[in-house]
């Protein structure tokens, strides 16, 4: 919860939302608040969202919401499945229902905002059978159709476009080079057209030109036909295999088979179907019906307000409890008979649900098994289309991977051997040409002796006497080498067979009494097993029962832990009051006036008559200065005005003495006259 939660939080501070929020404010949000910022998300993905919900009525908030998450096909969690609950949840805007659906809608919004623009374009319109009666609704919902059609077809073909890379600076400079291409080939031609008009009869040979480039289209045209058909003829006999292969495997299937496994087959298919009319279809029909009949009811109610909402919470809260005192009730009574049935009713559940559950595989399986069926035939159509030919089956196939399988091996090993002979006759090559080159060697030192003594030719003679006797006798050596060879195999097979049986008969007799013996130690393993099942269902019930109990006692022993707590506490308290109480009595009625001191109230009065001889001690201090006020007021202004004059007179005594006076000035006059 945590990570969706800081999820939400990174989307939302991200453009184009910028709420600038952060764990704490986001958590903290009230549920108009929270429904406000579910809607201004639906508005980023269809614009048509956009508005206050404030301004709207919360039915139709809720409506308009609904309508839009149903179009984009979100489904609320396990927990919210119920649509009554999801919308309750919705209305009140409580945060188990608000955050899924803005971490589902975070998530893929560029795909949600596709499939918004083309559900506007993809809606089909659900008329009446009645009013398709008239003619001119019925062209125009076929119209409709055809238009939603083409739209398909248009959409699909953008967005190929869109993914296939080409960019229209591409197309133009594709565009311009072929034009340019063209005016060269234009002038190529021109030159061509002149040189040939100085040829003689250059328009026959053009002609004969033209015929030849005819035939030899044609040639081509039948050659690719002369392949097509050699492909049909093939296709043809791999048909035919295949056809012979199958009615091959159905005479062996038709041999295999009895009557007696036959019907067993069948019945077993008729109990299953029976069952499933039966039993689990109207019971699947029943809990629709049931569903739609409850949607029915609350699309027919009006919206709930905070008030309706608390009143069904208290009605639950009401029968939860009459459920809980209804169980504590069957538990007191704790009868033995019922404690027997009880295993029996759990075993029949059991059993129930698991044939419920088996069911439900089978017709899993039925619905897997058609949907591959079907896209079987799609792909055999397609290849049958595309190719001409027909798919290979799934027993071909295997026997083909079979078949490759094992030649693959022979490739492999052949290949290995080729190998190792190429290396061995690499070194063999390498040693002949040694040996020849000292083969010549010998011969001409051999011919140049033979030329010495005069028997040139001698040694040619003998080689070739000593090579034919050498024949003669290798190849009868091989016929005497294969006579013992094939007889000596042939007694080697003989006693490798008598020794195989002989070591075999001990491990047969072995093997038969220990096939026995599994025999019986399947039906023991089987009696055993319903056995152990029966005593756990016993003792699950048992244990269950046992946990409502340990669990009522628990928390009865809580509450009255808790009670005997407050209890004891409540006590201490009044204990301390009395005590406390007595005291202050004991010294009110004290004859020792210090013990009389100490009492509360003799201290309480005591504080109370000083503060009132306080109070009136100030009093009489305020109406002083009440009285002296106004002659106070004139002498401080008097005061005033006398440190105004004062600091006048400073500020005059100050500039006196910066600036020299007059007597001063004629004093220095006289005597500057008196030097001259």
């Amino acid at each position: 919860m945590g990570e969706q939660l800081k999820f939400i939080v990174e989307q939302l501070n991200k453009d184009p939302f910028k709420k600038m929020f952060n764990l704490i404010t986001f958590d903290s949000l009230e549920p108009m608040q929270l429904l406000q910022i579910l809607n201004d998300v639906l508005a980023e993905i269809d614009p048509k969202q956009t508005l206050d919900i404030r301004e709207e009525m919360p039915e139709q908030t809720i409506k308009r919401m609904c309508a839009l998450l149903g179009m984009l096909k979100y489904k609320p969690p396990g927990n919210l499945s119920d649509v009554s609950v999801f919308r309750l949840g919705l209305v009140a805007g409580k945060k188990p229902v608000v955050h899924p659906i803005l971490y589902w809608l975070l998530q893929r919004v560029p795909e949600l905002k596709k499939r918004a623009y083309l559900a506007r374009f993809l809606v089909k319109l659900e008329v009446p059978t009645e009013f398709l009666q008239d003619d001119v609704i019925n062209d125009t919902s076929h119209q409709y159709e055809e238009l939603v059609e083409s739209f398909k077809t248009y959409h699909k073909e953008c967005e190929l476009l869109r993914t296939s890379g080409f960019s229209t600076a591409e197309i133009r400079r594709d565009i311009s080079a072929m034009e340019e291409e063209k005016v060269q080939l234009i002038k190529r031609l021109e030159r061509l057209k002149k040189r040939v008009e100085s040829v003689s009869n250059h328009q026959r040979m053009l002609e004969q030109a033209r015929q030849l480039r005819v035939e030899k289209e044609r040639e081509e045209s039948l050659t690719h036909q002369k392949q097509e058909q050699k492909n049909q003829l093939f296709q043809a006999e791999q048909r035919l295999q295949r056809s012979q292969q199958q009615l091959k495997d159905l005479r062996q299937a038709a041999a295999d088979a009895n009557p007696e496994s036959l019907m067993k087959r069948l019945e077993e298919e008729i109990k299953i179907n029976s069952y499933m009319v039966s039993e689990k279809l109207p019971k699947e029909l029943k809990g629709i019906r049931r569903t739609v009949q409850f949607l029915q009811k609350i699309v027919s109610e009006p919206a709930m307000g905070q008030a309706d909402l608390q009143e069904l919470e208290d009605k639950i809260k009401e029968v939860d409890s009459q459920i809980n005192h209804l169980i504590e009730k069957r538990m007191m009574r704790n009868d033995p008979m019922d404690d027997k049935l009880t295993l029996y009713r759990q075993q029949a559940s059991i059993i129930i649900r698991r044939k419920e559950s088996k069911a439900e595989e089978l017709q899993e399986a039925r619905e897997e098994l058609a949907a591959a069926e079907r896209e079987l035939r799609q792909r055999s159509s397609q290849a049958q289309a595309s190719d001409g030919g027909e798919v290979i089956r799934g027993d071909e196939l295997k026997r083909l991977v079979v078949k490759l399988r094992s030649k693959v091996t022979v490739y492999k090993k052949h290949r290995q051997e080729i190998a190792e002979l190429n290396a061995e006759y690499g070194v063999l090559q390498r040693t002949e040409e040694i040996l020849k080159q000292r083969h010549e060697t010998v011969q001409q030192k051999l011919q140049t002796m033979e030329a010495e003594k005069g028997i040139s030719g001698y040694s040619n003679t003998q080689e070739e006497l000593e090579r034919v006797s050498a024949i003669k006798s290798e190849l009868d050596e091989k016929k005497g080498r294969t006579l013992d060879d094939m007889s000596e195999m042939v007694k080697k097979l003989n006693s490798m067979i008598v020794e195989k049986k002989s070591a075999l008969a001990p491990i047969i007799k072995e093997l038969r009494s220990l096939r026995q013996r599994c025999q019986e130690l399947s039906q023991e393993y089987e009696e055993k097993k319903a056995q152990y099942e029966s005593c756990t269902a016993g003792l699950e019930s048992n244990r269950s029962k046992l946990e409502q109990e340990v669990k009522a006692l628990i928390g009865e022993t809580a509450q009255e832990e808790n009670r005997y707590h407050y209890i004891n506490s409540m006590l201490e308290i009044t204990e301390m009051q009395i005590q406390r109480a007595a005291e202050e009595m004991k010294a009110y009625v004290s004859s020792d006036p210090q013990e009389r001191k100490k009492a509360i109230r003799e201290v309480y009065m005591k504080n109370i008559s000083e503060q009132e001889l306080l109070g009136k001690k100030l009093r009489e201090k305020q109406k002083l200065v009440r009285e002296s006020h106004s002659a106070n007021m004139e002498q401080m202004k008097m005061w005033c005005d006398l440190e105004q004059l004062m600091e006048c007179k400073k500020q005059c005594f100050i500039r006196a003495q910066s600036q020299p006076s007059i007597g001063q000035v004629i004093q220095e006059g006289e005597g500057h006259r008196l030097v001259l």
